[in-house]
Formats: structure tokens, sequence, C-alpha cells
């Protein structure tokens, strides 16, 4: 086992964010799974999460978690740091997809769900990288998608674009905590239609009616995309391989975590697209003398 951290995650009441907490409490770890609602539609899963803790006497623990709101993400990182006095691994899970013709969601629509996929993250950062800073260690991980560079299809403009706008703030973090000493891995599922909800539980058009004048050329293209999406993924795929490898991720010595890793049975072609990317920002950073943010100062 590897030395025991204090974790948290946001968006752990389903998919990979419950694989994930369940996962990182076997190897050891104090987990801190956060979640909306541990009193109301949560409230068994809450329970779930005690007896699995119970019966695998593992430190599982849930936190009331809205991403959305600025007071309960800060209530979630006073109650972690004056519980377990430091916050060594923050997880970036929460998100939230849409499908249907991107013209006919309301403006209103994408801004949620940019505020639950990109400005969460921004939310949790200002609370949690303070104490992180302070000691000058730490790890933080994002939950990315490979729809950020892989192959597109129709129908979930929103998602793609939001998840386009947390990768890009996490490769801009990475540059600005490294000489604070903090870590940066961001992690790249591909289509997992099996074992999330991320399909199951998308979000719809509220404009109907252009949603239904798009059905005269596109007609049942959202099942279309999703039946694809599975075709496309081996037998094997499982969505337990992202929550083992974000588990890997931790448990390697500091100084030695990737900066992205790929898991994408699939093969969206996102990993090549990211290959050239990331090599472009190493050279770039190293042209402008700006090497030393490509890896996190030891000893800050």
């Amino acid at each position: 086992m590897s030395e025991r951290k204090t974790i948290l995650i946001t968006g752990a009441s389903s998919g990979f964010g419950a694989l994930t907490a369940r996962t990182l409490a076997d190897s050891g770890h104090t987990v801190y799974a956060g979640m909306r609602e541990v009193s109301g539609r949560n409230a068994a899963k809450v329970q779930d999460n005690a007896r699995y803790a119970r019966e695998h006497r593992v430190d599982l623990r849930t936190v009331e978690l809205d991403v959305v709101s600025d007071a309960s993400v800060a209530a979630a990182a006073a109650q972690v740091l004056g519980e377990a006095g430091r916050i060594d691994v923050l997880i970036h899970n929460a998100g939230h997809m849409m499908s249907g013709p991107a013209e006919a969601f309301t403006p209103q629509q994408l801004a949620q769900l940019y505020d639950v996929n990109v400005l969460s993250t921004q939310r949790v950062n200002r609370a949690v990288l303070p104490s992180m800073r302070e000691r000058g260690e730490g790890l933080v991980i994002w939950v990315s998608s490979s729809s950020v560079k892989g192959g597109t299809p129709p129908y979930l403009a929103p998602y793609f674009a939001a998840k386009a706008g947390m990768d890009s703030l996490a490769v801009s973090y990475a540059a600005e905590l490294a000489r604070w000493g903090l870590e940066t891995s961001i992690v790249v599922p591909g289509s997992f239609t099996r074992g999330t909800n991320h399909f199951a539980n998308s979000g719809k058009p509220a404009d109907t009616a252009t949603a239904d004048a798009y059905e005269r050329h596109y007609a049942g293209l959202v099942d279309q995309v999703a039946q694809k999406l599975a075709a496309l993924s081996p037998a094997d795929a499982d969505a337990s391989m992202v929550s083992d490898e974000i588990a890997r991720i931790v448990a390697l010595p500091a100084g030695q975590r990737p900066f992205r890793v790929h898991i994408d049975p699939a093969g969206d072609g996102s990993e090549q697209v990211s290959d050239v990317a990331d090599r472009v920002r190493r050279e770039f950073l190293a042209r402008v003398g700006l090497a030393d943010l490509l890896s996190a100062r030891a000893g800050s």
C-alpha cells in the first residue's frame, strides 16, 4: 500500500466518481466522496458508502458537496480540512452530459452545463489549493474526456465544448501550480457506455420545436450515436479501468506521475492529438525559458 493520503473527489455519487472513491479507499486512503443532497436524493448512496466502509474496513466518508454552490464547496473543504487536517489529492470528477442538436439548447442550458463541468473546478480549486500551496505539496487530478480532442460525433456539442474548457483550464493550472510543488495529472477516459450514467442521465434540449425540426434530417441520431459508441467499445472495456488508473497515479511517488493518460478502449484518436498538443506545449515552454513549469518543483 502506498502512503495513506486524504483524498477529496467531486461527483462521487455514481459512475467514475463512485468507483474511484471505493478503489482509493480499498488502497488504504482516507477518501471523502463529494456529492450533493446527501440528506435527500443521495441519502441511500451515503448509506451504501457507510456500509461499504464497514464491510471492507476502509475509510470511505461522504461529504455534502454541490459543485455549483460556492457555499457548499467552501463548507465541504472546511469540513475535510477540519477533520483530516489536510487534503493530499483533489480529484475533479463532477460532470454532466447533454445530448441533442446544438441549436436546440438555450444559452442558459449551455451556461448551466459549463457551470457543472468547468466553473465547478474553479470553485473547488479556490477552496482547496490554498492549503496545498501552503504545504508545498499535493496532487490535482482532472477527469477530462477523449471528446476534447478525439473523434466528435454530433449531438453532444454542449458536453464536448464544456469538457474542452475544463481540459484547457487543467493545462494552464498545471504550469501555474508547478512552482508551488503541486502536481497535475489529466485523466482522459474514452466513451465508456457501460458502468456510467452519462447517456442515461443526459440532459435534453429545452427548445423542443427546434429539436423536432432536426429530426426531419437526423431522425434517431442520438440513439444511433450511443449505439455506435457502444459497438466500438471492446467487450472487456469496463469503467473500473478509469478508477484503477487513477489509483495507480495516486500511488506513484511524487515527481513520477504522468501529465496526461488516456483510457480509451474504443480508440477515438484523442491520444494521438493530445500527444501532439502536449509536445508542442513542452517545446514552447522550453523556447520561452519556462521549462521548469513542466514538472512540479520538489520541496517548494
